[in-house]
């Protein structure tokens, strides 16, 4: 017989909202749960509400995975495997490395998975998915033919579920390094030790649009391996790649001469003081790219964030000829759309240049967004064109 969990009537309420994570707070009785096992999920007058994973650890102790009373067996998770497989294949993504799973945004919370060429690396955030793993990774092998997958379980957000961090081959071999293709352009990933799961992967539509503008001198921020800088260049006569890591440096200088682009030079910097000395200087570009990692790890850290896009969008828009573009980024959850937008006007306001909105961007579409789930609408991307 499965455990069953009791929620309060917030709880109630949250579920038939349609939001997944219910909190340690609203769930008032798991009599007979162990950490990680599917549970059933009542409301307080015993209506069956669904069922969950549990955690005895997280602050989210139920992660919803169904809101009727069937089965959950093997034909469960293969049925949503599939059905996240084939809307990527619907896709038709012009590119080898693409997200595969996206967590609760394809009905199966806390579980990440990505495709790199024919190798699968993938994320178990949670009791339940990491102990639903030795049953998933058959599933996956058996629906891709990848001919290894990889546990990059190593982010800290386990250490909250009382998971440890580890990376592991979980079926197959998998290399040191693998080859994908991207818009054109080739990149050797090191999936065991890469950001993430080896790339960032959200950004690749994003890159698509902004070389419809992409033109002249471009500048090109935070620029980790090169995405963006690589994904322009052809459209621009000069690219300067900055990053504060020698490493990434590095990355963008080998991956640039790998695809034979000859107009990127990349240099180590902390942007922010390069933006000032630049504008000090009195560089002029035609493209900015500004896609900086998450300034506001918590919502204790949101002003601090504010102000940081503020300052690097300013200097950006300080940089740019008339006529020219700035793509600006954001990839932090708890700075909304809402508040990115407002701090980059408030930036078009003291560089006191006009700058309107061609387009308004977010994460790929192999990583949806679950409507009434604001978690997981995490990145944000305006294309602005600078007016004098």
């Amino acid at each position: 017989m499965t455990p069953t969990a009791i929620v309060n009537a917030k709880g109630e309420d949250r579920i038939r909202g349609g939001h997944p994570w219910i909190y340690r707070s609203d769930v008032v009785d798991a009599t007979g749960t162990e950490p990680g096992i599917v549970v059933n999920v009542r409301g307080p007058r015993n209506r069956d509400l669904g069922h969950a994973l549990f955690s005895d650890q997280s602050q989210i102790t139920l992660r919803m995975i169904s809101r009727d009373d069937r089965v959950i067996d093997t034909a469960f998770w293969r049925e949503r495997l599939e059905r996240a497989i084939s809307f990527r294949e619907i896709l038709e993504i012009d590119a080898t490395a693409y997200r595969l799973i996206h967590g609760e945004a394809d009905l199966l919370p806390s579980l990440v998975v990505d495709r790199y060429g024919d190798y699968l690396v993938m994320q178990a955030l949670s009791q339940g998915m990491d102990r639903l793993t030795p049953a998933l990774v058959p599933l996956l092998v058996e629906l891709t033919e990848a001919k290894g997958v990889l546990a990059r379980n190593d982010p800290k957000v386990r250490l909250l579920e009382g998971l440890e961090q580890k990376v592991e081959v979980v079926h197959g071999v998998v290399p040191e390094t693998i080859s994908v293709r991207e818009a054109g352009v080739t990149y050797d990933v090191d999936p065991w030790r890469g950001q993430k799961t080896g790339l960032f992967l959200d950004q690749r539509e994003n890159r698509e649009a902004a070389a419809r503008y992409a033109h002249g001198a471009l500048l090109d921020c935070f620029s980790y391996n090169g995405g963006f800088a690589l994904a322009l260049a052809p459209r621009c006569l000069t690219v300067e790649a900055l990053d504060v890591s020698a490493d990434a440096v590095a990355r963008v200088t080998a991956n640039a001469t790998a695809n034979g682009i000859t107009n990127v030079t990349a240099r180590e910097a902390n942007v922010f003081d390069e933006l000032r000395r630049l504008e000090r200087e009195g560089a002029r570009y035609d493209t900015v790219v500004l896609d900086p990692p998450a300034f506001a790890k918590n919502k204790a850290s949101i002003q601090n964030a504010l102000a940081g896009y503020k300052e690097i969008n300013l200097r950006a828009l300080r940089l740019l000829a008339p006529g020219g573009y700035l793509i600006t980024c954001s990839c932090s959850y708890n700075v909304d759309e809402g508040m990115f937008a407002q701090a980059v006007f408030e930036a078009s306001v003291d560089a006191h240049v006009p700058v309107t909105v061609v387009e308004k961007r977010m994460q790929g579409r192999d990583h949806p967004v679950l409507l009434g789930v604001p978690e997981t609408y995490y990145l944000k991307c305006l294309i602005l064109r600078k007016l004098l």
